[in-house]
């Protein structure tokens, strides 16, 4: 048995959850997404979530809560949120000291933009996950004679072309 998978939503999914983990990594100096914004941080949380969800959905059509047109608009806000933090970090905190959490969040928010792409696409990437395949030795195959070195085909021996005995032979 065959299974495909899309790259698009498997992409999508995985920089959603990357996205979740950079808000607890330090964006500026040593804070945090959580200590230093209001609500941008819940946005994020509440987008990565929805994230997930949509390409859970685009994976498995029976499962698909959030609408597959929403995956983009999913994706391009949580962009817009961490770069406009990028550009203009919070007052008081300079742009000197962004810290590992920003960029990261940044880099998994192109790629949820990346993955939406590729799930939205004409174009689809896939992996194609396959069972093992199980044959059965067959007698004939087992009982060949072996090949010979230098690819010739192996010669009869001259019994074999005799006449058997007693055919022809009429009494």
């Amino acid at each position: 048995m065959t299974r495909r998978f899309d790259i698009g939503p498997i992409v999508l999914a995985l920089a959603a959850l990357v996205l979740l983990v950079a808000l607890f990594l330090d964006w500026f100096a040593i804070f945090n997404a959580w200590q230093v914004f209001e609500i941008t941080d819940l946005i994020l949380a509440a987008l990565a979530i929805a994230a997930v969800v949509a390409a859970v959905g685009l994976l498995v059509p029976e499962v698909d809560y959030i609408d597959r047109r929403y995956a983009p608009w999913i994706a391009g806000g949580a962009f817009v949120l961490v770069a406009d933090q990028v550009l203009q970090p919070p007052a008081g905190l300079g742009s000197d000291d962004l810290g590992t959490g920003v960029w990261i969040a940044l880099g998994a928010t192109l790629f949820m933009c990346l993955g939406t792409l590729l799930s939205l696409g004409k174009v689809h990437f896939a992996v194609a996950v396959e069972g093992r395949d199980r044959r059965r030795r067959v007698s004939a195959v087992d009982h060949r004679p072996p090949p010979t070195e230098t690819g010739e085909p192996v010669e009869r021996s001259s019994s074999l072309l005799e006449d058997p005995p007693g055919a022809g032979k009429e009494s």
